[in-house]
């Protein structure tokens, strides 16, 4: 059953398109990923989804509700946790959850016990009577998503979860999102955590440049990228000698620099070892190591978008740091 339906949805900035003409669903009850680089759209979409900016055209339906005709009614049925927190220094963790409780009309005796509910689910109520500011970054990731689901949303919108935080919690905030979505939670993230979204999402959207390119399962993503046989060879050093080379000896495969010392053979078909080691022998080439590479989430990302993965963690991190000037 889908819960959120876009049809060709588009945002205009004067002569500036940042989102153009983009479709495609989320199902009830499924954790969706929109992945793609620094300035994609990407934050554009999950505005104008949750009612921050108003769409220059497309529909937008979100639980049967005109997303943005009636996104009064919508936002009443959605949580949203921004990338960076919306909270109040000066007020205490249980302080902001009671207030954010407020504002969606829950009663005082409600809005109290939901926010302790929530502290302790969290992790955070020895923290409950300090002030947000005194929090580290972690536990005002934890506080800020637990004031988005405060009112028990259908679907939660998070830009960037876990951005800018410590592993362990990461880690927690990765299983507290599993086990809202168990509980029925319907959840729609952004993230440049490519191995994030494989462990949490059941889809995955990919936005470039303002188009969505790609909306697949990550099953079927994986799939597809393991149909490629490839081989990483460590090596003394790689060269643009050694690429050509190897492609006029063996054509059909392609070649991928690793780094200076190890490239990866790619090809459709079953890579014999031994021809390669023969090449490398004959060319006085010395290798250290020669191993099968099972294709990662990550491949197909740079294989669909073009873009690689630390470039698009290097955007993403300097978009933080650009905010914070």
């Amino acid at each position: 059953m889908k819960i959120i339906e876009i049809t060709k949805l588009s945002k205009n900035y004067g002569d500036f398109q940042a989102v153009k003409e983009i479709s495609f669903f989320v199902e009830k009850g499924e954790i969706f990923g929109f992945l793609g680089p620094n300035g994609a759209g990407k934050t554009t979409t999950i505005n104008m989804l949750t009612g921050l900016a108003r769409p220059t055209s497309g529909e937008i339906i979100i639980s049967g509700q005109d997303g943005v005709k009636d996104i009064k009614k919508v936002q009443r049925i959605i949580g949203i946790v921004p990338d960076e927190s919306n909270l109040y220094d000066e007020l205490s963790g249980f302080d902001n959850l009671v207030f954010c409780a407020s504002l969606y009309g829950m009663g005082r005796s409600e809005r109290e016990k939901r926010a302790w509910e929530l502290l302790t689910r969290f992790g955070l109520d020895d923290a409950g009577k300090r002030p947000f500011k005194a929090y580290s970054k972690g536990m005002k990731r934890k506080l800020t998503i637990a004031a988005g689901i405060i009112h028990e949303p259908e679907i939660l919108f998070l830009d960037e979860p876990t951005t800018g935080i410590d592993v362990k919690s990461a880690r927690q905030i990765r299983e507290l999102l599993k086990a809202l979505n168990e509980q029925g939670t319907t959840i729609f993230l952004t993230t440049h955590y490519i191995e994030e979204a494989e462990w949490l999402c059941r889809r995955i959207g990919f936005i470039v440049d303002g188009n969505v390119i790609k909306v697949s399962h990550v099953d079927d993503l994986l799939r597809e990228a393991q149909k490629e046989n490839i081989i990483e060879f460590t090596i003394e050093k790689t060269s643009a000698v050694l690429k050509s080379s190897l492609l006029e000896r063996f054509p059909g495969i392609t070649i991928k620099k690793v780094s200076d010392h190890s490239v990866r053979i790619g090809s459709t078909e079953k890579i014999e070892l031994m021809p390669f080691m023969k090449f490398f022998a004959a060319n006085s080439i010395k290798i250290s190591e020669a191993r099968i590479i099972r294709p990662s989430l990550e491949e197909v990302f740079v294989k669909i978008t073009g873009i690689e993965i630390e470039k698009l963690k290097a955007e993403n991190e300097g978009k933080k740091k650009w905010k914070k000037l």
